[in-house]
């Protein structure tokens, strides 16, 4: 995804500094040439020749250096760059950045570049809820900066809040975001549901499925790098949201309805993944139902059939929904795309290793309205998802002709 891209790396003095390590690691693994900027405070952090070892090219670090060749380095490596990256970037640096002071080589160079810049910050968090650093960030981001802000949790300070460096993999990602090499999707909209809702019995128990939302949201992620505005409805999951994703979280059934419900109009593409309970309990207690001796009967009524409603009123959208079954799988499957009046649907066997809940990978069978079978054997749910999106794609752009 970023062969031939030249990505600058600025590396300043927090303590995170350590994992710019990986970060560079990644960067070249995604087939980016790397080059790599460091403060002195960075320095102290990480030694530059675990960088230089890893991206395979001088790190630079010194603006008043004697030239080793005659270009001016921050002039040169501002202009080779097609995106700049500071990870981890200091309070010190954005409040350089944002006041147009450029006293070393890393903000000179900033200074110097037309190309984007993605800044992740990484500080106490006392630092980073400072109004000063966030009317910081705020002058930086009018300017076109990018934040890939910071995550919640224990500092190296022994603080807890908002100010640990985002996750490697989600500052990877919004790079690799920007240089999306494939925006089929762009200017479309497109709504997913994914993982398992939770119908409440008392104040402590749902009813729900084995449902772990992997396949909705890599749907949800794939959409994104395909240049889609996209809307996750997600039941409750583990699973860390897709960068660039808008997360709607809901709970029940009838949260996820009224949620698909509201959002639907605006959308082009929906894609129903989610394993909504098709039952919840008629009454729900209002204190912690006490075990006693004998059965005890739940009185179970239906859930409204979101994907039945999305089809009575799609219009020229297109609506793709999902089959998960145990027997009978092709006419089980066959039978929704009429009944739901569906576009296409992706069909998998529960009982088949590989296919079911809970893990990365799916076996599916997607058939059309027209009834064509298409097989597709065991691979990631990622890369089902670009299958998925194939489809789809297609079918708005034979729209979008007519």
């Amino acid at each position: 995804m970023l062969q031939g891209k030249t990505i600058i790396l600025g590396v300043s003095g927090s303590i995170a500094a350590y994992k710019a390590a990986e970060i560079v690691s990644g960067l070249k693994k995604a087939g980016a040439g790397v080059k790599v900027i460091m403060t002195k405070g960075a320095c102290e952090f990480i030694t530059p020749l675990t960088l230089q070892t890893l991206s395979q090219n001088p790190v630079a670090s010194e603006l008043f250096l004697a030239p080793k060749n005659w270009e001016v380095e921050h002039i040169s490596l501002a202009d080779e760059a097609d995106l700049f990256l500071l990870a981890p970037c200091t309070a010190n640096v954005i409040g350089k950045l944002a006041n147009g002071i450029a006293d070393d080589l890393l903000t000179s160079t900033v200074m110097a570049t037309r190309a984007p810049v993605f800044l992740a910050p990484a500080m106490n968090v006392k630092m980073y809820e400072n109004p000063v650093t966030q009317h910081n960030l705020a002058r930086l981001k009018q300017y076109g900066y990018r934040e890939i802000e910071p995550e919640y949790g224990v500092l190296a300070c022994g603080y807890q809040g908002k100010g640990r460096l985002a996750k490697v993999e989600d500052i990877l990602q919004a790079v690799k975001s920007f240089f999306r090499t494939k925006e089929d999707l762009k200017g479309r909209t497109v709504l997913i549901t994914a993982g398992a809702t939770r119908e409440a019995i008392d104040p402590v128990r749902y009813l729900t499925n084995r449902s772990t939302g992997k396949m909705g949201y890599a749907l949800a992620k794939a959409a994104y790098l395909r240049g889609a505005e996209v809307k996750l409805v997600s039941g409750p999951s583990a699973l860390k949201v897709p960068f660039g994703v808008e997360h709607i979280p809901v709970e029940s059934a009838r949260d996820m309805y009224k949620a698909v419900m509201a959002h639907f109009p605006e959308c082009d593409l929906i894609i129903k993944a989610a394993a909504v309970a098709d039952y919840r309990p008629v009454a729900v207690a209002c204190q912690k139902v006490k075990k006693k001796s004998g059965i005890w009967s739940l009185e179970l009524e239906r859930n409204p059939d979101i994907l039945y409603e999305l089809g009575q009123n799609k219009g020229s959208r297109i609506l793709v929904g999902f089959a998960a079954e145990t027997e009978n799988l092709l006419a089980n499957a066959k039978g929704k795309i009429a009944k739901k009046n569906l576009d296409f649907i992706v069909a998998n066997d529960l009982t088949v290793p590989g296919a079911g809940f809970g893990v990365d990978t799916n076996i599916v069978r997607i058939i059309d309205r027209s009834g064509r079978v298409e097989d597709y054997p065991q691979m990631s749910k990622l890369d089902l998802a670009g299958i998925i999106l194939d489809k789809a794609a297609a079918l708005l752009n034979i729209d979008r002709k007519n």
